[in-house]
């Protein structure tokens, strides 16, 4: 095992390279860059601004160099952890990535918790209770989160908490505890307002998730293996926890890495419709606007998110299922 995840640690390294490559070139490919950007902005804003100020800028960010040197001056000071300046915020990209990345995670983690939390009773009492008024009205639900776009749940929430509880519902915190030092006070106000996100997000991960493992637990439950231990007297609840759910439950172990920018994807719209200050709203406004450092840094620790969340996904599923070995 130690010898398969010592392979695999390395085998990240040149698909990060090639991820980083693509990331780096696709933010070049439209015209301008962040200084052209820049300009635009301020001479809409009736701001003149000199020539010798504008190669200033664009020596700042290595823009009259060749792309080849933008791209290892980028990627190089990303490795040493150096992620660059911002000009759209004025603000380094490392206090940005950090203060925005830690309140993704814990929306991205929290939604799937949710889902899993959720959508796992609510598929294996599906599948048990085939056609069942139950099965028909959990589905009817589940097909209603899922065919309903996030965003568009978030609007209905918002509504809903203005006109029948005369509440505004949007951030991570309540006015008073927006710009203080973090206390117990505040971080009860923050898990009083993250439920939101988290069901907003979480809602359609749950429908499909319920779905798939209803449709997996339903092929196990008629397999040979289980008739033959229902017949032998096995107890229902012993058969089925100890065998075709944990098979059933594979597809969800095997796919948490791919969970992830799922989620991140779905967490930007909502952010965006709630006010959240996540990295969605920032990684946007960064593409807009070509800030090279800003949107690249957020991109390259999503994929590295990504493919840590891979390897851990064939981890678990070598520990949960015995018939699984990666030696």
């Amino acid at each position: 095992m130690r010898a398969y995840i010592a392979r695999r640690i390395f085998g990240m390294l040149p698909t990060l390279a090639l991820i980083s490559i693509i990331i780096f070139v696709v933010i070049q490919l439209p015209p301008g860059d962040i200084v052209t950007s820049t300009l635009d902005r301020l001479q809409a804003e009736g701001v003149e601004v000199s020539n010798d100020q504008i190669q200033n800028l664009r020596a700042q960010y290595n823009l009259d160099q060749p792309m080849v040197f933008q791209y290892l001056h980028w990627i190089g000071g990303f490795v040493v952890g150096d992620m660059g300046y911002s000009y759209l915020y004025s603000r380094p990209v490392n206090e940005l990535v950090w203060e925005r990345l830690g309140y993704t995670l814990l929306i991205t983690v929290s939604a799937l918790i949710f889902t899993w939390a959720i959508a796992i009773p609510a598929g294996i009492y599906s599948a048990v209770r085939q056609y069942s008024i139950g099965d028909y009205l959990l589905t009817t639900v589940m097909l209603f989160g899922l065919a309903t776009p996030s965003f568009l749940l978030a609007l209905i929430v918002m509504y809903i908490g203005y006109e029948w509880f005369g509440i505004t519902i949007g951030g991570l915190f309540s006015p008073e505890y927006r710009d203080v030092p973090w206390s117990l006070d505040r971080v009860s106000d923050f898990l009083g307002h993250l439920w939101i996100p988290m069901v907003v997000v979480g809602l359609s991960g749950t429908a499909s998730t319920m779905r798939i493992l209803r449709a997996n637990l339903l092929d196990e439950l008629n397999k040979p293996y289980v008739v033959t231990a229902r017949a032998k007297g096995v107890r229902p609840i012993k058969l089925l926890i100890k065998y075709p759910l944990r098979i059933a439950i594979n597809p969800f172990i095997s796919t948490i890495g791919l969970l992830l920018p799922v989620l991140i994807s779905g967490e930007a719209i909502v952010s965006i419709v709630l006010g959240l200050p996540t990295t969605g709203p920032a990684l946007i406004q960064a593409l807009i606007n070509q800030d090279m450092y800003l949107a690249g840094s957020f991109l390259m620790l999503l994929a590295i998110l990504t493919v840590i969340g891979m390897l851990l996904s064939d981890l678990l599923l070598a520990w949960s299922d015995p018939r699984i070995r990666y030696e």
